[in-house]
Order: structure tokens, then sequence, then C-alpha cells
């Protein structure tokens, strides 16, 4: 047997690489072309390919090779082939440079490119473009007719909005930039492009405001993207997790999304968008703490509103994390924090429970996380019904049968609840595996572990970095100029410092220098307007 698989080993390590073939050149022969391309892609049966006599005394030959099913074939039809077709007069006895002649009077297509090399043919092939080949010539002709079935822009399902625009990114890489221009309609907007992927060849793009973005974050993430070596790339996760700074963490240091308002408002802040074909995610770049904890909408409401919503998701937040941690040191060894009356009612209730109440605790998160990762991988028409109908028969179930007390349910039902208010999945999982962390420590040490709980929680995120932005800025390090945008949303009309941690030091806010609004109508014109017409005079 060893003898066998070194035989085989040998074998394989003789066999030329195909890396080297696809550097050469290509063929003179249209035959010797066809062959190729039939055999580097398996003779598969999508590998469109079609043969057009231009001239039928000389037997001119050309070859249109495509991929079916990512090319617009109406733009095949009508701007290759009937224009080749009805002009051949112009390409009889012009054996030489018969591609040229197809490029400027043949082919009506943008995106026309020469390429002499099976490397860079099968590139412009792969991503949708369309072949021209012709017969004696070391080179072929490329048409960019990028198309086939694609998902419309809908409405994001992961982030709505009560308020805002309607649009949402696809999986198309060239439609999500076109969304953020047309918000954006500044020659400052600039795009850089790269493939990521040894096997996929992933069309990866960054996008920034040049003169807003800090120039550093901007090199720091194109060398980042450009020392990535992985064989696939199927959606922005995978470049979420080859480039971030701390791997070792439960928080986020990436933000993503699939709003078009979203990334437009980012970039206009000075951060740096990364766009993968295939998913309608997008990553923003650097990213902090506050910024899971913002939406949309506080732009689109008055500042009040938007304030007392952002305090609200940042309350819910630390209660997701922290209640029934409280509740376990409350009731197992603070009792005399609690108030009598409410201490008797939950030791009325916890006579019946054999279980301690983390344990308790523990079985009821669990269930609850079976019951809501069932309902999302569920269709949707039975998926909420399944959740919430099997957590209320589960609890009252449990409480019935004496496993679980009324007031666990309760907390964690709140609990669930409050992580639902995150607007960020990412910051919302990430409660949900440290809700677990507390309730250990408040079993173990109580409230003083909860505390201590807190101070290495605060710690930790004091440690993150964003592309080399601290991750809790502006509250660490302080900067008071940038507090206005954070908790609570100051008015449009505030003066506002410059976010010179993510900004270019020199840029200024759009709304730095803008005056508070002041109607210029009063009572006093009103009684005025009024007086003249006659009915007050007297």
């Amino acid at each position: 047997m060893p003898s066998f698989f070194k035989k085989n080993q040998r074998k394989q390590l003789e066999q030329p690489k195909p890396n080297n073939q696809l550097k050469q050149r290509l063929y003179s022969s249209l035959k010797d072309n066809v062959e190729m391309i039939k055999n580097r892609t398996g003779n598969s049966p999508d590998i469109t390919i079609r043969t057009l006599n231009l001239d039928v005394e000389a037997k001119m030959e050309i070859a249109i090779v495509y991929v079916e099913g990512i090319v617009d074939n109406d733009n095949i039809n009508e701007f290759i082939v009937e224009p080749i077709m009805k002009n051949q007069e112009k390409y009889s006895g012009s054996s030489h440079h018969i591609l040229d002649l197809l490029a400027g009077h043949g082919v009506t297509l943008g995106g026309l490119n020469i390429v002499s090399h099976w490397d860079e043919l099968f590139q412009s092939l792969m991503d949708g473009d369309t072949l021209i080949i012709a017969d004696g010539e070391e080179k072929a002709l490329t048409a960019s007719t990028r198309g086939g079935e694609q998902r419309s822009v809908e409405q994001p399902d992961s982030q709505v909005a009560v308020r805002g625009p309607r649009d949402g990114f696809t999986e198309t890489i060239q439609t999500n930039m076109a969304l953020v221009r047309r918000r954006i309609r500044n020659t400052d907007l600039w795009v850089e492009s790269m493939k990521i992927g040894k096997r996929t060849k992933t069309d990866v793009s960054i996008m920034y405001l040049n003169g807003v973005v800090n120039q550093q974050i901007v090199e720091e993430v194109r060398s980042r993207l450009k020392k990535v070596e992985i064989d696939s790339i199927l959606e922005s996760g995978y470049i979420e997790q080859l480039i971030e700074d701390q791997t070792m963490t439960t928080f986020p240091t990436l933000y993503h999304t699939e709003r078009p308002d979203d990334v437009s408002g980012n970039i206009l802040e000075g951060r740096v968008a990364i766009f993968i074909d295939g998913t309608p995610f997008v990553l923003l770049a650097p990213t902090v703490f506050i910024q899971f904890f913002q939406s949309v909408e506080d732009y689109y409401a008055r500042f009040d509103i938007a304030s007392a919503l952002r305090f609200l998701r940042i309350l819910t937040f630390f209660i997701s994390i922290m209640a029934p941690a409280i509740y376990i040191a409350g009731t197992t060894f603070h009792q005399e924090m609690i108030p009598t009356q409410l201490v008797i009612i939950i030791a009325a209730q916890r006579e019946a429970v054999p279980f301690p109440a983390f344990v308790e605790a523990v079985l009821m998160e669990i269930t609850f996380e079976i019951l809501r990762e069932a309902g999302i991988r569920m269709p949707r028409a039975v998926g909420s019904a399944i959740s919430i109908v099997g957590a209320l028969v589960i609890g009252q179930a449990a409480v019935q049968a004496g496993i679980v007390s009324p007031a666990m349910v309760i907390i964690v039902s709140i609990t669930a609840i409050a992580n639902f208010a995150t607007p960020s999945f990412a910051m919302a999982i990430s409660a949900r595996l440290i809700r677990f962390l507390f309730m250990a420590v408040a079993a173990v040490f109580g409230f003083y572990g909860v505390i201590l709980g807190v101070i290495i929680l605060t710690v930790h995120l004091c440690s993150l970095r964003s592309f080399g932005v601290p991750y809790m800025t502006p509250f660490a390090p302080l900067s008071p100029g940038n507090l206005g945008d954070t908790i609570i949303r100051m008015p449009l009309w505030v003066t506002r410092e410059r976010a010179n941690l993510i900004m270019n030091p020199e840029e200024n806010l759009h709304a730095a220098d803008m005056p508070r609004p002041k109607p210029p109508i009063n009572r006093g014109m009103y009684k005025k307007n009024k007086s003249k017409g006659g009915k007050n005079e007297n």
C-alpha cells in the first residue's frame, strides 16, 4: 500500500501545472484556440461557441464565445452578431487585423479590450464578457456583456426603517455602487477594484470620499485586502474575518449593512466602504462601539426623538446582558437587597422548583435560543408561529410542572425582547453569548461577580481597535467635541467638531457653520395682519 501511494504521488508531481500554460499567448489557429477553451472548461454545455463565416470565398472564420446565464443575450445578438453579419463586405479580403476592424466598425458595445494571454482570456470569459476570436490572429477581442438573471432592488429585510428610502443592495456589485453614486454625486467619490480568491476571483471594491477620508485608513484597508490569500470568497463575512483587528472577541469590529443610505452617510463621515460581489451586505471601516446602536432613522427624525430612542437601545442592550445575572445574584446571595414582600413572593414561587436559580436560568435561556434558531430556519409562513406558540406552550408547561418559576420566565422573556431591540444583529448575538458568562460569575460571586464582569467587559472594549481607531471612540479616548452624535443626537444646526480620529483632520463636517433655523412668522405679525382686516379694530 505505501508503494502504491508513492507511485500515485510521483505521477501527480510529473503532471504539468495548468497555470504555466495559461500564461502563454493565444494560438494563431482558430481551431486550436477553440479546442483549448473546450479542454480548459471541461467541454461544459453552458460555454457557448458560435462560429461565423465572414467571407465565403476566403472562408474567413471568427468564433464568438460566452458563458450562458451570466451574459445579456440580447446585447450579444443586437450589438455583436447583427452588426458583424450586416457589414461583411467591409471585412472581405481583409485577412489581417480583422479584430481591429471589428472593434472600429463591427461591434457597437462598450468595454472593448484586446487580450493576448490565456489567463486574461479565461478571466474575461468567467466575468461575463463575450470573446471574439479570429483565425490567424494571436489575440482576442472582449466585449462587456455582463447580465443574466439578477435580483431587483428591494427593501432590505435585516434593517427595516419606518421612515427613509425603501431600496436595498443586491448581489451585483455594479448595482450596489450605483445606488451609492445616486446619493453622492461627487467626482471625489473614488472606487478601487481588485480580485480576491484564487478559485472564485471575486470582485472586491473599496469606495471612499477623497479629501474627507483619512488616507492612512485607506492605505490600511488596501494593504489588508491585498494580503488576503484564500481560495474562495462567497460572502462579505469571509473578508470580515480576514481583515479585522481582533479575532478573539465576540464584538464585531466591522459594520455591515444592506442599506445604501447608511453606506452613503458613513462615507460622508470619512469611512471606507468595501463592496463584495455576490452579497448584498457592504462592510464599513473603521467601526466604533456606539455605531451599532444607531439607526438611519435617527437622522430623519427630530433630535429629541432620536436621542430618546438611542438611549432606549443602549439601555435594552445592558438589560439583555445582565438581567438574568442580576436575578441569579439577588435570589442566591443578596436577598437583603430585594424588598421583603417581593422576596416572599419569589421564595413561594421557587419552593417547588428543584433546581438552583443558575440551572433554571440556563435551561430557559437554552430553550429560548433553540426556539429562536428554529424560527429563523423554518419557512416564513410557520417560523413566527413556532417561535411564539413554542415559547408560550413550553413556558406555561414548565411553570405548571414545577421545573421553573414564573419569575424566571418573566426575566427570560424581558431579556429576549430587549435583545431584539438592538439594531445590529452582530451586536445582538454578541450580547447573547456574553449573557451566559455574566450568569456564571453571578452564580459564583453574586453582585461582586457582576461588577467584576462589567469592569472586565469595559477594559476589553477599550482595548479593541478597528483599523487602528479605538473601539470606544469618542468615550475612550475622550473627545468632547464628538459626543454630539453618540448616546444622544444633537440637532443638525448645532456646531460640531470634526471626527478627527476617522476623517481627514483638515475636513470639517457639513453642519459646522449651519445657523439655527428662525422662522420669520411670529405672533406679532399674525395680530397685525388680523387688525388690518377690520375685525379687531374696536
